[in-house]
């Protein structure tokens, strides 16, 4: 006989439990003092920019609109994931935490690629900087930043949106280290170009992290393996329980930051089904932290309709 089984386990805290409820709460109120925050700095960076000439204070006022669509998007995220399950959306909506975190990354490579093509043009032709309201504007936005960081800081391990967010802060806290260096280079020795030069450097540390961003995101919404995850380890536990006969047709994804899925059939043999389930949800949750577990348990005579692939090496999914 045949036996389609899937359970959750609600010891652990999972983005449907209570646990998750309140961590959601708190990233939304985290995101909603940086969003003030960096809202109400905005502003005085932009005038700041315009009236010294600064195109790292422009920079830096770039990444900080980024900074407010993208806290914006991610506060629409959390807010939207928190909303129950449906008939049409099993899962929930965990995935507009995913959506939010790849936006804030095109967003992030965009404003580092406008900046990078400025920054060409101030090398050619240097434009005056009015270096000391460039020195307290970036002093300003430092403050600001600093204070951005440290609300996020302690939550960004554990959502890809917030450490987006977290990304953003830290990139407009270098561009504000950076406007204070190229400030005091300029009011010491007059040479201009130190203002591009540090809008580069901001934007280059900037590229990479928003590129990885994007590629963890884009992993998610593609369903690929989670890279902790090592299929091959995890179909040889499984075989080892006893009472397993063979395991193929193995999926594992993520649903959402933190929130690992995962699927199997399972052929039983010698021991009653109940028990090889038991013992298998045990190992996966418990041992290998898989959250949502799906097993289909079938007797050692099931025929393989040819859907299924019996599970070795030549059929786990290859890297690159």
């Amino acid at each position: 006989m045949d036996t389609a089984t899937h359970q959750h386990d609600h010891g652990h805290a999972t983005p449907a439990g209570p646990h998750a409820h309140d961590a959601s709460a708190s990233n939304q109120r985290r995101l909603l003092v940086v969003l003030g925050l960096t809202t109400a700095y905005l502003l005085a960076e932009v005038v700041g920019g315009l009236l010294t000439g600064s195109l790292a204070l422009l920079a830096d006022a770039g990444h900080m609109l980024a900074d407010m669509f993208g806290l914006t998007m991610s506060l629409a995220a959390l807010r939207i994931a928190a909303r129950p399950a449906t008939a049409r959306n099993t899962f929930g909506f965990h995935r507009a935490e995913i959506l939010a975190a790849v936006a804030n990354a095109v967003l992030l490579l965009g404003i580092a690629g406008v900046v990078l093509y400025e920054a060409w043009h101030r090398f050619s032709e240097p434009e005056p900087v009015a270096s000391v309201p460039m020195l307290f504007v970036a002093a300003g936005g430092l403050i600001v930043n600093m204070i951005g960081f440290k609300v996020l800081h302690g939550a960004a391990h554990q959502s890809l949106n917030l450490r987006g967010a977290l990304l953003e802060v830290v990139a407009d806290m270098l561009g504000s280290v950076g406007a204070i260096l190229a400030a005091i280079t300029i009011m010491l020795t007059g040479w201009y170009q130190a203002d591009p030069l540090v809008s580069v450097l901001v934007a280059l540390f900037i590229l990479p992290r928003a590129w990885t961003l994007l590629r963890s995101g884009l992993d998610v919404l593609l369903e690929a393996t989670p890279a902790h995850l090592d299929l091959a380890n995890i179909v040889g536990a499984m075989q080892q329980t006893p009472g397993v006969a063979t395991v193929h047709d193995v999926h594992a994804w993520t649903i959402s930051s933190g929130y690992v899925a995962m699927s199997a059939h399972v052929q039983a043999s010698g021991r009653p089904s109940s028990d090889v389930l038991h013992d298998l949800q045990t190992l996966l949750r418990e041992n290998l932290h898989v959250d949502h577990v799906t097993l289909q348990v079938e007797s050692a005579d099931h025929m393989d309709d040819g859907a299924c692939c019996i599970m070795d090496p030549r059929c786990l999914p290859q890297t690159t």
